[in-house]
This record gives structure tokens, C-alpha cells and sequence, in this order.
């Protein structure tokens, strides 16, 4: 999969997407990255510790967050996206959005990839824009509440309602990504029982994006604080590591990378005991 002008193996996935925030109010990291230059300063410590692409959010997606107007959105994320490009240019980025305008903006500004929340199913333009520009874009499962009677069929139907809707428009199938949206529409224990069905949902058969850092069933799971979650982050990362997810989207670059560096050790010593 080519993602701006870097191709992707999937064969040697899981690959990093780090995470910019530059929101005042993200739950984890809001308004420390707000700034053009504490902003290129983050960016460039997570190529530092390993991170492939960079996934920029000018709105908190966060339970009760508080919607910001398209300018708002526009006038956060833009010129970070700009100077980014300028400084990195064959760093891959994409924009966390469900805005088309937003979406445009940002391609035109470098972007390289589109990360929709609610699946080119909030804004009627959205896939079209992507579709006229031939870039990737990531799908992402959501729900406003979380009733379901057979969890992981309702994500793969919804998901396929997503994936047609990026058919339809002209969206080349090899530019689909899918996210069974960790946090989006779930309690708890849907969010640990997808995880532990991923794949059912690789079988659909696009590549598969993951983000589930420092996420509220983290916490509850270990009874942790959103500061004490990176070891059940890593957690997570090891056993989709292990499931051959391509894409896993993170807050902590170096200790997700490590987590990951191990995985692959284990499994090219176990090919090599077999061979």
C-alpha cells in the first residue's frame, strides 16, 4: 500500500501511526501540541522513536467533547500540516477528520491519507473528495450508542456499509483501510471482545488499523489513571502484533515500537527453528 510517497509492506506490518493532537481539550494530550513548533518538535521526536506515518486531529474526538465550526478546524490543523510537509516531506500524514472541507483543505496543505471516525458516513463529500484526490483512507466503525445484539457482525456489516460507500465513490480498494473503532460506540468489554476477534474483522480482507491507546478500557481493565496506561497500550500492541494488524495508532512511539521489535524477533526466530 503506498501512503504519499512511501510504500507500505504489509507483509512486515504492524507499522506505527503516531498521534498529534492539536486540540486544547484531548484527553490525553490536549493543547500540548497546539503550537507550529511544539508541534514539529513532537513530530520529529516520534520519527526519532519509530513512528511510519503521523495522524493529525484538530478536533477531540473524547466522550462529551465540544464541537469546534469547520474554520476552527481549518485554522488548527492546516498550517501545522504545511510546515510539517515542509520540514518532513516524505513523512506520510494523515488527517483525522469527518469534515470534507477540513479533509480538502488538508490535501491541499500535503496530507497524504484521510482518517474518518464515522466511515464516509457523517459528510456526504467525503468520499467523493477522496476519491478525486487517490489517496488512502482509513474507515472507522462508531455507533451513537452501544447496543448490539451480535457485536462483531454489526461492525463487519456496518464496515461493508462504509467500504461500498468508498466503492461507489471510486475509491480504489487497495486504498481501504479498516478500524473496528476501539472506544467508539462500545463498553468495555465490546472493546476487549473485538480485540480478541480482529480477525474477523481482517477477514474482510483490507488491511486493519488499531487504535486503542490509553483508552478508557484500559483503565478499567487495570484500574489505572490515563497516565498509567502505557503497559496495557503495549499490552494491546503485542497481541495485535502477533494478529498481523498493519497500522497501530499510538500516543508512546518508543515503547510501542520496542513491543513490536520484540514480536518480530520472536517470530522470524520461530520461521528460522521451522524452516
Amino acid at each position: 500500500m503506498k501512503i504519499g510517497t512511501r510504500e507500505f509492506d504489509l507483509k512486515k506490518a504492524p507499522y506505527l501511526m503516531g498521534i498529534l493532537n492539536v486540540t486544547p481539550d484531548s484527553f490525553y494530550d490536549g493543547s500540548k501540541y497546539n503550537a507550529i513548533d511544539t508541534a514539529l518538535f513532537r513530530v520529529e521526536k516520534m520519527l526519532e522513536e519509530g513512528a511510519d506515518i503521523v495522524d493529525i486531529g484538530g478536533e477531540s474526538t473524547r466522550p462529551d467533547h465540544k464541537k469546534i465550526s469547520l474554520k476552527e478546524e481549518i485554522y488548527r490543523t492546516q498550517p501545522i500540516i504545511f510546515e510539517i510537509k515542509k520540514r518532513f516531506p516524505s513523512l506520510p500524514l494523515s488527517i483525522d477528520t469527518t469534515k470534507s472541507q477540513v479533509a480538502k483543505m488538508a490535501m491541499d496543505a500535503g496530507v497524504d491519507m484521510v482518517n474518518d471516525i464515522w466511515g464516509l458516513l457523517s459528510d456526504r463529500e467525503m468520499a467523493g473528495i477522496i476519491a478525486k484526490a487517490k489517496i488512502p483512507v482509513v474507515l472507522m466503525h462508531n455507533r451513537n450508542e452501544a447496543k448490539y445484539d451480535n457485536l462483531i457482525q454489526e461492525i463487519k456489516d456496518d464496515l461493508t456499509v462504509s467500504i461500498n460507500t468508498a466503492l461507489k465513490a471510486g475509491i480504489a480498494k487497495d486504498k481501504i483501510i479498516l478500524d473496528p473503532g476501539i472506544g467508539f460506540g462500545k463498553t468495555a468489554e465490546h472493546n476487549l471482545e473485538c480485540i480478541a476477534k480482529l480477525n474477523e474483522i481482517t477477514a474482510l480482507g483490507y488491511p486493519v488499523l488499531l487504535g486503542a491507546s490509553n483508552k478508557s478500557f484500559i483503565g478499567k481493565v487495570l484500574n489505572a489513571e490515563i497516565d498509567e496506561r502505557l503497559i496495557g497500550t503495549c499490552a494491546v500492541t503485542a497481541f495485535t502484533a502477533i494478529h498481523s494488524i498493519a497500522f497501530i495508532r499510538v500516543h508512546e512511539i518508543k515503547e510501542n515500537k520496542q513491543t513490536i521489535d520484540m514480536i518480530r524477533a520472536i517470530k522470524k526466530y520461530g520461521k528460522e527453528k521451522h524452516s
